[in-house]
């Protein structure tokens, strides 16, 4: 099994995370690691896994680097390939939800390296593929109007701190909503 780490760049100096890999490697694992840098770096990185005959991917970073992946995989055809996920985000909501450890990185890799692959459902809107979040409106503009640092110091309460002090106005206009869901 070829196993993959692709790393979002804001997160690779962390050391916690540089010495999570150096002990799984100590300890026999197969583990390489690509760090992205810029938009477009993690679709081109799935397609070189596929290409290369990667089995697991495991995407380090937030919500956001986990759908990028999901959308990469399943644009490229690349539904063969196994995801694992890295929780590095703000409020790592699609890691709680699958109860993987959002507290420590050598954890969340040792369980990447070590766990079954079980399937999920994904979803899809105008072509993109997503897992765990689609959101838009007041959601999408507390998410994209919070501040990196308040979101480093307070973690998922930063959001709630946007919504309480800074209130949000939008529009939104709808004409038609269909949504179809597909097994």
């Amino acid at each position: 099994m070829t196993i993959r780490l692709l790393l979002n760049g804001k997160k690779a100096a962390q050391e916690d995370i540089r010495e999570a890999v150096y002990q799984l490697r100590e300890q026999g694992y197969q583990l390489e690691v690509r760090v992205t840098w810029e938009g477009g770096d993690i679709e081109r990185l799935v397609q070189e896994a596929g290409a290369e005959g990667v089995t697991r991917l495991i995407a380090g970073g937030g919500d956001g680097t986990i759908n990028e992946v999901v959308d990469a995989l399943l644009k490229h055809e690349l539904s063969h390939i196994e995801l694992a996920v890295l929780p590095l985000g703000t409020a790592n909501d699609f890691a709680t939800a699958c109860e993987i450890p959002t507290l420590s990185p050598y954890d969340a890799l040792h369980l990447a390296l070590t766990g079954q692959a079980t399937f999920i459902d994904a979803a899809s809107a105008n072509e993109r593929h997503f897992i765990n979040i689609a959101t838009a409106g007041f959601g999408a503009q507390v998410t994209a109007n919070t501040p990196v640092a308040l979101k480093n110091f307070l973690g998922g309460g930063a959001y709630t701190l946007q919504d309480l002090f800074k209130p949000l106005t939008f529009s939104l206009l709808a004409a038609e909503f269909c949504m179809t869901v597909k097994r």
